[in-house]
């Protein structure tokens, strides 16, 4: 895949008291048959099992603690220790559909200029063991929907650690501020589940930032503009990659 040695692909997931999705989320991982791959437990201050869990797959995973500090710490501590090319990543309780890693990559390697590749995200909405559609797949500011160059992290910046709600917007808008090549798929990237546990569940957009994330965009511009406040650069429109057979794209 993508010349004649393939990328070494970073998945980093930060975990807080997900002892209960940990194997579902290797399952999810190991299901997209990509080599070599880096999984990255970034363990942020739980207070369950989640450890220990992680502990049966210590042969397959790098595993680090941290004292809580939110998702945005904690995918910084990911990045920091990440070794590869491009990295991807996966809030524990959320699922990747299969064959999407391939896709992506793929993505990449035909626009090989590109930064960022994101696809759609398809809401599912879980509630006594029923599983259904809650929305129809959209692109959105989310990041376990996107593949990352690493450089593009240096580009952009980390995320802002003062943002436990919101700071997927915030990393997204500062990358468009930046003009990072993005490539938009058409395709179904993250499978985003809701649930009694999420974090997000009974917020308003208000206290999940993202009025926040919004503002702090338009001061940016603002002060780098002498108060204009410039245009972002067009939203690219979806581009549809062909289905990969992971068999054949090694």
């Amino acid at each position: 895949m993508m010349g004649q040695t393939p990328l070494v692909v970073s998945v980093i997931v930060p975990v807080f008291n997900g002892a209960a999705f940990i194997r579902g989320a290797m399952e999810n991982i190991n299901a997209q048959h990509y080599k070599p791959l880096e999984i990255i437990f970034v363990d942020d201050g739980s207070t369950d099992e989640t450890a220990k869990v992680i502990a049966d797959f210590k042969d397959r995973v790098k595993y680090v603690y941290q004292a809580n500090s939110g998702p945005s710490a904690a995918r910084n501590k990911g990045l920091e220790i990440a070794r590869g090319g491009v990295v991807r990543f996966l809030d524990v309780d959320d699922l990747w559909p299969e064959g999407s890693l391939f896709l992506m990559l793929e993505g990449m390697k035909k626009f090989p200029e590109t930064e960022i590749v994101m696809g759609k995200v398809d809401v599912l909405f879980e509630r006594e063991g029923a599983i259904k559609d809650f929305i129809e797949p959209s692109v959105a500011f989310h990041i376990g929907s996107a593949l990352f160059r690493k450089e593009v992290f240096h580009k952009v910046g980390l995320f802002d650690p003062a943002l436990r709600y919101g700071e997927d917007l915030d990393w997204f808008m500062r990358a468009r501020e930046c003009r990072a090549s993005i490539l938009v798929l058409d395709q179904v990237t993250l499978l985003y589940r809701l649930h009694e546990t999420n974090m997000t569940r009974g917020q308003n957009l208000s206290s999940l930032n993202m009025f926040k994330a919004l503002k702090k965009s338009l001061d940016r511009r603002r002060e780098k503009n002498k108060g204009v406040v410039d245009l972002l650069p067009d939203f690219p429109e979806g581009v549809k990659v062909g289905n990969v057979d992971p068999e054949t794209s090694k």
